[in-house]
């Protein structure tokens, strides 16, 4: 008996094996986590990457939140999407030329290449500050405060001669906290990104999604420290000395993460001095660096739109501000389920590859018994098939539903209505 079904299981084992083989061309044809050797990690709408995040500014948590705009289940992770590539259709309404300045914040071991080899669309000049080279063209009188400390020092330095638009950006190109709809690619947010949106609004925060950071994130009543948002505690304090005749609100929102972009006119709304006295704190804080950065990230929309919570409609941002547009708050919401199940797919195909490995290290190791005894599980027959054509199909209606929503987004008319704004043939954008 005992023979009989060590033979079965050998023969479980081979047929298993022969399936491994099969598929292995299959199998690297659709790999779905192809493009994270080369993109961080990322998370979606709502969650947050949960290791610690080095990129300058960035964000630490690992508080569970929403994956899409209006409903709760939290996704399991994140990634581009499976095709990659970004669409931009050539065909667009007249637009105005603006002058643009790619105002960017790096270190000496942050590469920028990356922005010699993408187009970042006409009449933009580069601006980028060394934060750690004293001796870089461009450069800051200390390395502190990581993003706020370059952001205010090129406000200073060009506040007599700004571009009608300035963009606010991070050194990477890829990163969790870039707008997932543009395949978490800075390049794209550059490119797409609408002057005539930042001339209208002043002040337009580059990350559409709310979370982390909406509808509502510091409150900076609470002094107990939360390990979630640790600047929150620093907060009180910090108003008092760069807001000392504002009251403070009891709640400061806005997407996260210190990315956005500015109109010259909503700068030269605030005197230099201003600015001077922001950075002033910033360089004689006692707040390690870290935080001192991290405080700012909720008060841009304080100093540039007056408000303690700045969430704007995330379809509108989406559409107004980057020229992709869903039809409906329905359809905008579609297209994250439908990652959702995708990710889930994802997840189930990487637990059978593991089985696979563990009964091929049993096999190679001679311990069948191990099989036969239950150590491990053999996993399902033709699921691995079936889960690399699902995640083919829905990476597929993803992208299509991208692609179509910035087709959608060509069309002026349909970008002013997404904002309640009124359009008239001849407006533009």
């Amino acid at each position: 008996m005992l023979h009989a079904r060590r033979a079965v299981v050998c023969l479980a084992v081979a047929t298993l094996l022969s399936l491994l083989i099969y598929y292995r061309s299959a199998s690297a044809s659709i790999t779905v986590n192809s493009l994270r050797s080369t993109v961080p990690q990322v998370i979606g709408l709502g969650d947050y990457f949960n290791t610690a995040d080095k990129d300058v500014g960035s964000q630490n948590s690992t508080t569970s939140q929403p994956e899409y705009p209006h409903a709760s289940k939290p996704p399991a992770d994140a990634g581009p999407s499976e095709s990659g590539g970004s669409v931009v259709p050539t065909s667009r309404p007249p637009k105005a030329n603006f002058t643009r300045s790619l105002v960017m914040a790096r270190t000496m071991k942050e590469s920028v290449e990356w922005l010699d080899e993408v187009d970042l669309g006409p009449g933009i000049t580069k601006q980028i500050y060394v934060a750690d080279d004293p001796n870089a063209p461009l450069h800051t009188p200390k390395n502190k405060g990581h993003e706020v400390m370059v952001y205010l020092t090129y406000i200073l330095d060009n506040y007599d001669n700004l571009p009608d638009v300035s963009i606010f950006m991070h050194a990477h190109r890829y990163a969790w906290h870039n707008d997932d709809l543009l395949n978490f690619d800075a390049s794209e947010m550059i490119q797409r990104l609408s002057s005539e949106r930042v001339q209208r609004q002043g002040y337009m925060n580059m990350r559409c999604h709310w979370m982390p950071g909406c509808p509502e994130w510091i409150h900076p009543g609470q002094i107990e420290e939360d390990r979630e948002k640790l600047e929150q505690s620093l907060m009180a304090d910090a108003w008092a000395e760069l807001f000392p005749l504002k009251p403070i609100p009891n709640v400061l929102a806005q997407p996260c993460c210190s990315q956005f972009a500015l109109s010259r006119d909503k700068i030269r709304e605030q005197p230099r001095e201003r600015y001077l006295h922001f950075r002033d704190w910033l360089l004689r804080s006692q707040i390690r660096d870290t935080m001192s950065g991290r405080i700012f990230e909720y008060l841009w929309q304080v100093i540039f739109t007056d408000e303690s919570t700045f969430c704007p409609n995330q379809r509108t941002c989406y559409c107004d501000g980057f020229g992709v547009c869903f039809e409906s708050e329905e359809t905008f919401d579609k297209w994250f389920e439908i990652r959702h199940h995708m990710r889930n797919a994802e997840t189930e195909l990487r637990e059978w590859e593991d089985k696979a490995k563990e009964i091929e290290a049993y096999r190679k190791d001679g311990k069948l018994q191990g099989i036969e005894a239950g150590d491990v599980q053999v996993p399902a027959f033709g699921q691995k098939e079936q889960l690399a054509t699902l995640i083919r199909e829905l990476s597929a209606d993803l992208e299509h539903r991208r692609t179509e929503a910035i087709q959608r987004g060509t069309d002026a008319k349909i970008r002013a209505e997404s904002d309640g704004r009124t359009w008239k043939e001849g407006d533009g954008y």
